[in-house]
């Protein structure tokens, strides 16, 4: 039983079991206020599912602070019950629903991106390129930001075709994080995807008064 966190856009729990199967699915379309509902979000999956065996991390790419609350989440409560985490990229998990929906109405999935609003008039995206023998998207290039005007041509250099988002399921972070173990792969590591510096940073050092 795998429980999925994703706060990269919104804020998503999710609980499946390891052949695939969704138990739990919750999610908030609130770009903001993460800490508010993650707890309640993760208290009603894992209510139906109370004795997991891994927790799946979505790694963004994101905003600072969002990432920042499920990762921290994710650890937290992964550490209180003892088990392993599994970072996955959040555009992962978005393009494997694209194949997966592609696949079940017969769609011949051509090179895509994923693209999601990373503000500051910047996009982030990812490149896929089919689906591998793991049942994993086969991923082109990392993620990456774009000026929102330049997109569409880096896109068409790649010969992709663009799919934004503005969600990412926590369904898909677990699902991906159960294929990557069944394989014995590594999505990601265990550093968030952030794409740039945060908003805020620590003070200068006061100046010395002789």
């Amino acid at each position: 039983m795998i429980i999925g966190i994703d706060t990269s856009l919104g804020t998503a729990v999710a609980a499946i079991a390891r052949d695939g199967e969704v138990l739990a699915d919750e999610q908030s379309a609130n770009p903001l206020g993460h800490a508010e509902v993650i707890g309640d979000l993760l208290r009603r999956a894992t209510a139906v599912v109370p004795e997991p065996t891994h927790v799946a991390i979505g790694m963004g790419p994101g905003p600072f602070t969002g990432l920042r609350v499920g990762i921290a989440t994710a650890r937290v409560y992964a550490l209180g019950r003892g088990v392993p985490v599994v970072p996955v990229p959040s555009h992962d998990a978005v393009a494997l629903g694209v194949l997966l929906a592609d696949a079940l109405t017969g769609v011949d999935t051509p090179r895509f991106a994923v693209v999601t609003d990373a503000r500051r008039r910047e996009f982030a995206y990812s490149v896929y390129d089919g689906i591998d023998d793991d049942g994993l998207p086969v991923r082109i290039t990392d993620a990456a930001l774009s000026p929102r005007d330049d997109l569409n041509e880096r896109l068409a250099d790649l010969g992709a075709v663009r799919i934004e988002t503005t969600r990412v399921s926590a369904a898909m972070i677990a699902l991906a994080a159960a294929r990557a173990l069944d394989a014995g792969r590594t999505l990601a590591d265990g550093e968030p995807l952030y794409l740039r510096s945060p908003d805020v940073v620590a003070a200068h050092a006061p100046k010395r008064v002789s």
